[in-house]
């Protein structure tokens, strides 16, 4: 193949990748691929003196979001990298800089007008964006209001944490790659509560404009910081030289290897402190030269040999992780990589035992297959479930990512979100046991029914051995759970995930009955009428809960569950401080210990809460209460007083108040 035809092919396959990698579809390679061949497409650039129109060298990768296209006012533009500290001290001239994250989510530019948020585009290309102003509400750390009369724009990153992401993942029936990932597909969302529970959070990282004026770019961020935004991290290096940033560099690598960062990073920034001389650069392809430049770090590499590969099941397919020879990188020891999905074991070559592979660290952190160098074998992808030994499927995507499941719909690894939800705070309430966790406990057999969570000290000193464990995680997984052997009724029957069962149901059926008679009553004749007739259950829970409790697989789990555990009966509270009125509640709360505690207070007062403002709101209960939400200007358009927890605390108790 001649050079021009190796370029051509290279710029298809960078933009095919860079398009599914904004875009939030499947990963088509990863960033130590892309950036591998980004840099050989440059190579052969300079040595032919051509660049393709389309080359990914000349031009800002671009989302493809659907919506409408708007013009920034300040081009966003990319940053240069370098790998070299020494290419580093050059760019820095020996002038003060500013280090801080390279946040590995999806860029996203927002404007404010006297003190109010009027949009929000993401970068697009460069110089035109998507508008997703209407996602606002749903994206953590983008206030609706602050304290700043003029006109404002402000450049930040919108990511995910490691851990919201695995949590999202174990409990999700769709497929994702890794945290950017996740970001980027989030904002093809058009339900803001969806989005919510993703927990997108915005990070500032630049003031873009203002109507003020500032000669540092510290300053810059701190003004951010007084108006509330959460800011990206920094730090100063007063005198950039190379044993200077080498240090810089070093402390921040540590940051990124002891998981003090929650949040996925793909290098870090360098940015001069003074704001007049880095507008000065000029634009080299789609680089602006003192803008900043991006320090990305050298992936060690090394090889290793595939021993074999184990299946993992989570809720929404059974994964293939490579466990190999073990190698030492970035100081630690590693020999298992998640392959993610078939298609990335396709697209890599991944044969049987014996494979020859390269393994890095992504970003120092994620252990990553990212080359076979001899394949051995075959790969062997099994025909029966390694949790149940149901028939397994291959199912294909519509980005044509292949995915293997079970085909058994009570598998207990497809029924992973309802052990998530059984020791979630709201339900047992069993402290330590995240999605990843139960998902290991649930791949190894030891958890197939509610009652087996209780029966995990058995296999204690299994836990102990496990990869990323140890003896004081496994003591402290038996401690919580034996702590918790005491079930508070309301939260018990919320954690068995019966069909619209919440809190407040959960606390009408049990008003009427004691926790075991409650179910006992859903087995007599007539029992669908009797439970509808209760003040707020109604036809459609009371047959749905009445379906649960006839099915026989339930109540011998149930029968199980109630040999392990005490239930401390419900009683009622006594109260009408909030007697005929409904309250609605926006935001984030301070006092009370979230929402449903919110909720559980009004409703022990004799009140109700709804989940949306209408002319029957006694009031909206908000601690933003000029924020521009729909629910703060649906209370304004019917006059709705809106007022904070602090204002409900004082009129009608609860948070931790004399009641």
């Amino acid at each position: 193949m001649d050079a021009l035809a190796e370029m051509k092919e290279m710029v298809r396959r960078l933009n095919e990748a860079a398009d599914a990698y904004y875009s939030g579809r499947g990963e088509l390679m990863t960033d130590f691929e892309w950036d591998a061949m980004f840099d050989a497409l440059k190579k052969l650039e300079s040595e032919t003196g051509v660049v393709l129109p389309d080359s990914p060298t000349s031009k800002v990768s671009s989302d493809s979001l659907a919506g409408r296209r708007e013009a920034h006012e300040t081009p966003a533009l990319s940053l240069a990298k370098t790998k070299s500290v020494s290419e580093l001290a050059k760019w820095c001239e020996g002038r003060p800089v500013w280090i801080s994250w390279k946040l590995d989510g999806l860029t996203l530019v927002a404007t404010y007008d006297g003190g109010s948020l009027t949009r929000i585009v993401t970068r697009g290309d460069g110089h035109y964006g998507t508008n997703i102003t209407h996602l606002a509400e749903g994206i953590l750390g983008v206030p609706a209001k602050i304290a700043c009369e003029g006109h404002l724009v402000v450049r930040g990153e919108a990511v995910i944490s490691y851990a919201d992401f695995e949590s999202f993942i174990a409990s999700s029936q769709e497929d994702y790659a890794n945290p950017r990932n996740l970001a980027s597909g989030s904002l093809t969302l058009k339900d803001v509560e969806e989005l919510k529970a993703r927990r997108l959070r915005w990070k500032p990282f630049t003031l873009v404009k203002s109507d003020r004026e500032f000669k540092s770019w510290g300053e810059c961020m701190d003004y951010l910081d007084s108006l509330g935004f959460e800011t990206v991290e920094r730090e100063l290096v007063a005198t950039p030289g190379e044993a200077e940033l080498m240090g810089a560099i070093d402390r921040w690598t540590v940051k990124v290897t002891d998981g003090e960062n929650p949040y996925p990073v793909d290098g870090l920034v360098v940015t001069y402190d003074d704001v007049a001389y880095s507008a000065t650069g000029s634009v080299t392809g789609h680089h602006a030269t003192r803008a900043g430049i991006a320090f990305k770090w050298q992936d060690e590499t090394a090889a290793t040999k595939l021993e074999r590969i184990e299946w993992s099941c989570a809720v929404a397919s059974i994964s293939p992780v490579a466990v190999f020879e073990p190698v030492n990188l970035e100081g630690t020891v590693v020999k298992r990589a998640s392959l993610c999905n078939v298609s990335e074991c396709e697209r890599l070559g991944i044969g049987g035992p014996g494979t020859e592979l390269k393994v890095i660290k992504a970003n120092k952190i994620i252990p990553k297959v990212v080359e076979v160098t001899r394949g051995e074998g075959a790969l062997e992808i099994p025909a029966t479930c390694p949790v149940c030994g149901a028939a397994t499927e291959l199912r294909v995507s519509q980005s044509g990512t292949k995915t293997l499941r079970c085909s058994n719909a009570k598998c207990p690894a497809r029924e992973l979100r309802k052990f998530m939800r059984f020791v979630s705070k709201a339900g047992a309430d069993i402290d330590g046991l995240a999605g990843e966790t139960i998902a290991k406990f649930v791949n190894a057999g030891w958890v197939k029914s509610f009652g087996d969570l209780y029966r995990l000290g058995s296999h204690r000193d299994e836990i102990a051995a496990m990869e990323g464990f140890g003896e004081k995680s496994a003591d402290k997984i038996v401690a919580a759970v034996e702590s918790a052997r005491e079930c508070d009724a309301v939260k018990l029957l919320v954690a068995l995930s019966i069909p619209l069962c919440g809190p407040d149901v959960a606390r009408r059926l049990l008003s009427r009955h004691g926790f075991r008679e409650l179910f006992e009553a859903a087995a007599q004749d007539g029992a669908e009428e009797v439970f509808a007739s209760i003040d707020g259950i109604g036809p459609g829970k009371a047959a749905a809960f009445v379906a649960w409790c006839r099915d026989g697989e339930n109540i011998a789990m149930l029968d199980d569950l109630l040999g392990e555990v005490r239930v401390k009966e419900y009683s009622a509270p006594q109260g009408g401080r909030c007697g005929g009125m409904v309250f609605v509640v926006t935001g984030e709360l301070g006092v009370f210990a979230g929402r449903d505690a919110f909720k559980e207070y009004v409703v022990a007062q004799g009140g109700k809460v709804s989940g949306s403002v209408s002319s029957k709101t006694s009031f909206l209960v908000t601690n933003d209460t000029s924020s521009g939400s729909s629910k703060n200007r649906k209370a304004a358009e019917l006059s709705v007083p809106v007022i904070t927890e602090a204002e409900f605390i004082e009129r009608f108790g609860g948070g931790g108040s004399p009641s």
